[in-house]
């Protein structure tokens, strides 16, 4: 196992973006691609080690950049002011989604037919855009995401298969939201699954996430059977 990492710049529009990716070359051949999606942060060390992992399993990790290039968050204030343009613009954030998509199509190491979409929180309802726009990939993977629609995707048939991972005590997804969620997706045609943890808050993958008050708290268990769920969701979908 020879894993390769490096960046590559891509654009939406006039934006400069610049993503993070790794893959085997022990591997010959192309393989499936996995496009993974930061939090609110933005496209930080924590999603780089998930594509060495991805690269690890078999497949092209491709960390995908929401901000810009250079762009990351310091703490919650910066963070929202960050995240909040493309929660207000979903439209925006699904144009931003379909550049990381076309970008990764062009990576020589890339089967361009298997190509797949996971995030975490803010990366989690990135994920659900690209699927809710009708996108020919074939999967997404939600940990801890936020389920809110986008409102402008209503009547679209989903063509990915869809796994979200959610902590039951997430305080920023609502039992409400959950089941709106189901019935979004039973409605979209969608072969959808929802796995929820018990006893598990928001960030429950994320080892620096320990506050309580805020709702954010790493819980072990649920990171490992989570990442777990995940690896077999990937084997199904790229079989």
């Amino acid at each position: 196992m020879t894993i390769i990492s490096n960046t590559v710049t891509y654009l939406d529009g006039d934006v400069v973006l610049e993503a993070f990716f790794a893959f085997d070359d022990a591997l010959s051949g192309r393989r499936p691609a996995v496009l993974i999606n930061h939090t609110w942060v933005g496209r930080d060390e924590f999603v780089a080690e998930k594509a060495k992992k991805l690269a690890a399993l078999g497949y092209v990790g491709f960390a995908v950049d929401m901000y810009g290039k250079g762009v990351l968050g310091s703490g919650p204030e910066q963070n929202m002011k960050l995240m909040q343009p493309f929660m207000d613009d979903r439209a925006m954030l699904q144009q931003r989604m379909k550049a990381a998509l076309a970008a990764v199509k062009l990576m020589p190491w890339v089967d361009d037919s298997k190509i797949a979409s996971i995030g975490f929180c803010f990366g989690g309802l990135c994920s659900l855009d690209l699927a809710r726009t009708g996108a020919d990939i074939k999967g997404v993977v939600s940990f801890h995401g936020l389920l809110v629609p986008p409102g402008n995707t209503h009547g679209n048939a989903i063509k990915a298969k869809i796994l979200a991972l959610h902590g039951h005590d997430d305080p920023m997804v609502s039992p409400e939201q959950v089941l709106a969620f189901e019935q979004e997706m039973t409605e979209a045609g969608a072969d959808w699954q929802l796995h929820a943890y018990g006893n598990t808050m928001h960030a429950f993958t994320n080892p620096l996430a320990n506050d309580s008050a805020f709702g954010t708290v790493y819980q072990p268990d649920a990171d490992r059977r989570s990442w777990t769920a995940m690896q077999n969701f990937l084997t199904e979908i790229f079989a």
